[in-house]
């Protein structure tokens, strides 16, 4: 199995939302805010090669909404899907799986692309992966996320034909696939088993290492209390099976393990994926 680490850019969100009731003298030490109050992120994905499969977890923002929507979000950085997927080697054709986390726009929305004011979907061979529950959702948002489900983003794949839903539990032989509620609802949690270790794509279920501690939960999480249950399970489990986590959205860090301290759990190590793999581990 060869991983790749897709970097499609950098965006900024706000600080208080990012990290819920977390003061801003605290988690600011960490994820310095601009003088908006808005701090950098990364939208991070991944490649997975193996057997006659491509499958890439998450797509990025895209580029295809109005000017007027990316200036809320700060666009930066030299990487894009594109970009990165050719660096590896890999066209979008030649992706067979797209396997989206959630459909919030930032995890979405590259899988569709706009071509002389037309949608066209960028991984035309693919078959694209979310959940009946979720794709529910996100069809038809309550309140709160209808700002973050932008239909261009997904209805073409089930146009199509090009949409599966899938349940938890194995997806390959070495995808175990896991849902969590608390983000939204069915969030779909991917661990990647391989080389004996076992890699988890953390999504936004721990967008960051700043978000490790109990209470930095999210203020765009829909149900904070129960991914306050889901991360203290989850946290222990990742501990106790010396999992890699892989880091969607941490602006400096690709991976980290974590240890038990008298504090609670915390980092252990970090650094990139191909340091955690294989050696040279900060």
């Amino acid at each position: 199995m060869k991983i790749s680490v897709i970097d499609t850019g950098k965006f900024k969100l706000d600080g208080g939302a990012m990290f819920g009731v977390v003061p801003k003298s605290i988690w600011s030490k960490t994820n310095p805010p601009d003088e908006n109050n808005m701090c950098s992120w990364a939208m991070r994905c991944l490649l997975l090669e193996f057997d006659n499969r491509k499958i890439l977890f998450d797509t990025g923002i895209g580029n295809k909404q109005s000017e007027k929507f990316f200036n809320y979000f700060y666009l930066h950085g030299e990487e894009t899907l594109i970009k990165s997927l050719n660096k590896n080697g890999v066209s979008p054709e030649e992706i067979t799986d797209v396997f989206f986390t959630h459909l919030h726009f930032d995890h979405c929305g590259g899988a569709v692309i706009k071509n002389n004011n037309n949608l066209e979907l960028l991984f035309p061979n693919a078959i694209h992966l979310t959940n009946k529950q979720h794709w529910q959702l996100a069809n038809h948002p309550n309140k709160r996320e209808h700002a973050s489900f932008l239909k261009e983003n997904f209805t073409l794949i089930a146009e199509k034909k090009k949409l599966k839903f899938i349940n938890p539990g194995k997806l390959y032989n070495n995808i175990e696939v896991k849902f969590f509620h608390g983000h939204t609802t069915a969030q779909m949690i991917p661990y990647i088993h391989t080389n004996n270790k076992t890699l988890v794509f953390t999504a936004d279920l721990l967008p960051s290492i700043g978000h490790i501690p109990l209470p930095y939960i999210m203020g765009y999480d829909t149900q904070p209390l129960i991914t306050l249950k889901e991360k203290e399970i989850f946290l222990q489990e990742a501990v106790n099976n010396d999992y890699i986590l892989f880091l969607e959205h941490d602006y400096h860090h690709e991976c980290c393990t974590l240890k038990n301290t008298d504090r609670g759990i915390r980092v252990d190590k970090y650094g990139t994926l191909s340091q955690l793999f294989y050696g040279n581990i900060t």
